[in-house]
């Protein structure tokens, strides 16, 4: 999982758990997202996953 791009469906903030949208074995999975730093990332944005905690919980921060 750490690498993958995906987009933000559900905001992340500090202390807000959101949701992203990753590609996984062929098809588009949710997964629910913390921000890997203290910052806030809105929906639509284009994020990478720097951690993972299985089974759905991704730590991310936005692509660049």
């Amino acid at each position: 999982m750490v690498g993958k791009r995906g987009r933000v469906i559900g905001r992340i903030a500090p202390g807000i758990v959101g949701e992203v949208m990753l590609p996984v074995r062929g098809a588009t999975e949710a997964f629910y997202a913390y921000p890997a730093v203290d910052e806030e990332i809105e929906v639509g944005a284009q994020v990478v996953v720097v951690d993972f905690d299985p089974p759905r919980t991704v730590y991310v921060s936005r692509a660049l």
